[in-house]
């Protein structure tokens, strides 16, 4: 596990970590309500819910909703979000000067999310960040999903570092889970949809991050330029995946 300042690269959650979607989720969420006859959701109640997914948010919305209800009111619940992907959705402030930081010292970064790619990958290329991520992978681009370690695996092979030397950023548990099983350092998004009641305060991360700028000291800023990092790391970053 990279010590603080000695990572090479740097990995991010999306919902609640890179991005800000829950405006756009809530929202959505608050158009199914209406439709089933009841009353819009506090933001309030529903932001520490984001980052667990759509199973979790109709479950807060529609507490007794079971069974095929429960999987009808998902689908419509996606169905709506969709259509409405990037209305307020944006980085969180902060992150675009964190992210043109890493890019100008040739730090490569990636996104690994149990977000579905349907969804995940219009969502970074509505807003330009698709091409500018050295790797991205979703909820669906292996059989295994956080918490296991190996999404994370595998985005530091396709980057072209180690394990070892890669930071991983998060809102929740299975983030620090996946990041301490694949041997990375573990960071908490403090400014991310936490939800006190999963007891943050005991989760095993490194450090936390009160904003994106407080990513910076973590990282080697005096690292090789890419092409040299990746043709050292490459056989390292083989044997961990």
């Amino acid at each position: 596990m990279s010590a603080r300042g000695t990572a090479r690269a740097a990995l991010f959650d999306l919902d609640g970590t890179l991005l800000d979607t829950a405006p756009d989720m809530a929202a959505a969420l608050n158009v199914l309500r209406v439709e089933m006859a009841g009353e819009p959701l506090p933001f309030s109640l529903v932001r520490p819910q984001v980052s667990n997914g759509a199973i979790a948010m109709i479950r807060t919305a529609f507490p007794a909703a079971a069974g095929e209800e429960f999987e009808r009111l998902r689908l419509r619940f996606l169905d709506i979000y969709r259509a409405n992907l990037v209305v307020h959705t944006q980085l969180f402030p902060g992150f675009e000067a964190v992210l043109q930081r890493l890019e100008a010292d040739a730090i490569p970064w990636g996104v690994v999310t149990n977000k579905a790619a349907w969804l995940t990958e219009p969502l970074l290329e509505t807003l330009g960040l698709r091409r500018r991520a050295g790797c991205v992978l979703s909820g669906d681009s292996l059989p295994e999903r956080k918490p296991h370690p190996r999404p994370l695996l595998v985005a530091a092979q396709r980057l072209g570092v180690a394990a070892s030397d890669c930071v991983y950023v998060g809102d929740a548990l299975r983030d620090v889970q996946a990041a301490n099983g694949a041997g990375m350092c573990a960071l908490g998004a403090q400014f991310g949809y936490l939800n006190p009641l999963d007891e943050p305060q005991h989760w095993p991360v490194a450090g936390w991050l009160a904003a994106p700028e407080d990513l910076l000291p973590w990282l080697d800023l005096r690292a090789p330029r890419r092409a040299d990092s990746a043709a050292s790391g490459n056989a390292a970053g083989g044997a961990s995946a």
